[in-house]
């Protein structure tokens, strides 16, 4: 008798268990914020409204991209508007390191007309953004006289024409894209209500 009533124990003490797990869950999960409060005033309330702040925040959806199964939008070297750019306008020096996952190109040392002084240009990326502040352009000068070189860093007006110069490059580019992709998918419709 009495190992049944240490079984029945048992019993009741894992139902008891269970059931505070099952409170103690259900409380955790609710109290995680999985619901938002929005406010009425900031969600669109006419349906083309929702559908142009939808397709403004990237939230749209078309048949004849959801077509293409696409695994997503990749930002690759190839797409990137502000890489292609610097490499397009330092197409004149060889290059040493051209590192898209760091964000950084470098050139060989360059000189014109055999001199003894030569360059080396630094374009590193701080953002994938077209801005001033997205790009840093470094340049060094290497002055060699007999055979000792000395390396300096060379504070000019180049490394501001290098930078607007990929930066007006890199706005052409992403202005050409877009064309083309109007051109392929055609403009996002925007249906209105009356």
């Amino acid at each position: 008798m009495k190992n049944f009533t240490f079984l029945k124990n048992t019993a009741s003490l894992k139902k008891i268990l269970q059931i505070f797990l099952f409170i103690f869950l259900s409380a955790l999960t609710a109290s995680c914020g999985l619901y938002k409060k929005t406010d009425y005033k900031d969600n669109p309330v006419n349906d083309a409204e929702k559908r142009k702040k939808n397709l403004e925040e990237g939230r749209g959806f078309r048949l004849s991209t959801a077509m293409n199964k696409k695994g997503g939008v990749f930002d690759f070297a190839s797409s990137n508007p502000m890489w292609r750019a610097s490499l397009d306008v330092l197409d004149f020096i060889p290059l040493v390191n051209a590192d898209y996952g760091g964000g950084i190109i470098i050139t060989d040392w360059f000189s014109e007309n055999n001199s003894k002084d030569s360059i080396k240009i630094t374009v590193m990326f701080l953002s994938n953004e077209i801005r001033a502040d997205g790009l840093e352009v470094i340049i060094h000068e290497k002055k060699c006289l007999n055979e000792t070189c000395a390396t300096s860093l060379l504070e000019s007006n180049i490394n501001n024409e290098i930078k607007l110069a990929i930066l007006k490059k890199a706005a052409k580019l992403k202005t050409s894209d877009l064309k083309k992709a109007v051109k392929k998918d055609g403009e996002y419709p925007v249906k209105k209500n009356n």
